[in-house]
């Protein structure tokens, strides 16, 4: 069984998403036989500069920055619940098509969902930037892949296409954000949901399926 998911490396509630989904498969019997793979989403596909999020998102909503710490500071509680420790305070915001293009060439070398763990943490627990190539390369470095590799991919435009396919096969799904996450391509998840929401639909999914 295969389970899609779309998210963005910058999205806080990517990470606690993915963390739901991780617990609500820890007690599933037959996990040995899901597949998790990662989809590209990017939340600003247009972004042409890295600036800091909470100016971004001041700019956005329309509101203070002190409102958009109010908004962070929930989400740090949220995230708190899950075991990850935010701090949004300093994080910047910007382009992550080439986060995308690094973690799609991961998983044809099985790296993928390491190298995603360590982009979400490293933004979202540490402050790192996942922005310019030397960025990501330090975070594949992190998980034993190898730099020069990361920057070899990096430097082409290998994957590229897969990125943009991905975002369109989101919104040809109805994706207008993420998570998003697909189970065997008939049962959507549309958010972070509750534990108790991924143990159902993939409790569904499976039972379709045998």
């Amino acid at each position: 069984m295969i389970i899609d998911v779309w998210s963005d490396v910058v999205c806080p509630w990517c990470f606690i998403g993915k963390k739901r989904l991780e617990k609500a498969l820890e007690g599933f019997e037959h996990k040995e036989h899901i597949t998790i793979r990662h989809r590209a989403f990017q939340l600003q596909p247009d972004a042409a500069q890295t600036l800091p999020t909470k100016e971004l998102l001041a700019t956005k909503y329309r509101i203070s920055e002190a409102e958009v710490s109010a908004m962070q500071a929930n989400v740090c509680a949220i995230a708190d619940g899950e075991g990850l420790c935010y701090n949004l305070e300093d994080t910047l915001s910007g382009n992550t098509f080439d986060a995308h293009r690094l973690l799609l060439w991961a998983q044809t070398i099985g790296a993928q969902d390491a190298l995603l763990t360590a982009m979400y943490s490293g933004y979202f627990e540490h402050s790192k930037a996942v922005f310019t190539h030397q960025d990501l390369c330090d975070i594949a470095q992190s998980v034993g892949i190898s730099a020069v590799d990361a920057m070899n991919i990096l430097e082409s435009t290998q994957f590229s296409e897969e990125v943009i396919a991905d975002r369109n096969l989101a919104e040809q799904l109805g994706a207008s954000g993420v998570p998003f996450f697909v189970v065997d391509m008939k049962y959507g998840i549309s958010g972070a949901q509750p534990l108790e929401h991924f143990v159902e639909t993939i409790n569904a999914a499976w039972s379709e399926r045998a």
